[in-house]
């Protein structure tokens, strides 16, 4: 299962999806506009180029609900909920947060044309990034939490250089599990 929970409670999809291989890299592109008319509309999910649509938790919001994420104010944890002791449990190779534009997967990655059933992240340093957005794309391991876009660095807490790994989505090593 994939849990996403912003703004408190208020919006929260947890798909049906069980994803048991626990050495693949998965892309995950989450799109959120609390303006759109329709409820189900307002929150996105896409995992390696391809919309989930069936979820056993879905609470989308009301509209014009601002998440936790882009409060003003509001310190931003990524791979933490919300100052809590609930860390996420494996690697990130990037995390982007555009600001004011409602994308879809596919201007963060498109399938490989040599094998069309692997998707493959783009270079998205072309992006527009918004007010508030930001680009960890972690490559300095003196400073984990650079960003790349260059509106925000972050204070890397409980990560060293050496918890930098070299196997990423696009330079991928054999695992054994």
């Amino acid at each position: 299962l994939l849990h996403v929970v912003g703004g408190g409670t208020s919006v929260q999809i947890k798909t049906n999806r069980v994803f048991r291989d626990v050495s693949a890299w998965y892309h995950i592109v989450i799109a959120y506009d609390s303006t759109q008319g329709t409820q189900s509309n307002r929150v996105k999910m896409y995992i390696n180029g391809t919309e989930e649509t069936s979820f056993e938790t879905s609470t989308y919001g009301s509209s014009g609900n601002i998440i936790s994420l882009n409060e003003n104010g509001k310190a931003v944890a990524v791979g933490q909920d919300d100052n809590s002791d609930k860390y996420f449990g494996g690697y990130i190779t990037e995390f982007c947060f555009i600001d004011g534009l409602y994308l879809d997967a596919t201007s963060f990655g498109e399938f490989d044309e040599d094998s069309p059933t692997i998707w493959k992240p783009k270079d998205v340093s072309g992006l527009t990034f918004g007010n508030r957005g930001f680009y960890l794309d972690f490559e300095d391991s003196s400073a984990l939490g650079n960003d790349a876009a260059g509106s925000y660095n972050f204070t890397a807490n409980n990560l060293a250089a050496t918890d930098q790994s070299t196997d990423t989505c696009t330079n991928n090593f054999l695992t054994w599990n």
